[in-house]
């Protein structure tokens, strides 16, 4: 599984628009086989940073979303909600490697 972090700087006065698209883009991910973990906006802190984690079962699935949604009519009116509201001045993706169960066993044996 490869998940897919997102870090967006966003215009602070423009924080309600970038939910309306947040709120559009969940189903959108799903719909194209990805789990998403939710978007994560400003509420304490800095005002222009908000998150996004999404999960799909390899690299080679989220390259195929990225095709497939590039030529959805759904995916494209929310990135061109996007640009017209200018609410995203920037974002940057990072993709890792997600740890999802407990094990404590594991650090018994390490200490052994």
């Amino acid at each position: 599984m490869i998940t897919c972090h997102v870090t967006y700087k966003i215009h602070p006065a423009k924080t309600a628009d970038f939910e309306v698209y947040a709120r559009a883009w969940i189903p959108l991910v799903e719909r194209f086989g990805g789990k998403h973990h939710g978007y994560f906006l400003p509420h304490e802190g800095p005002n222009d940073l908000a998150f996004a984690a999404f999960s799909f079962p390899s690299l080679a699935a989220y390259e195929v979303y990225r095709t497939e949604s590039a030529a959805d009519p759904d995916c494209n009116a929310v990135y061109d909600f996007a640009v017209r509201t200018k609410c995203i001045l920037r974002y940057d993706r990072h993709f890792l490697r997600p740890v999802l169960d407990g094990d404590l066993l594991g650090i018994r044996e390490h200490q052994a």
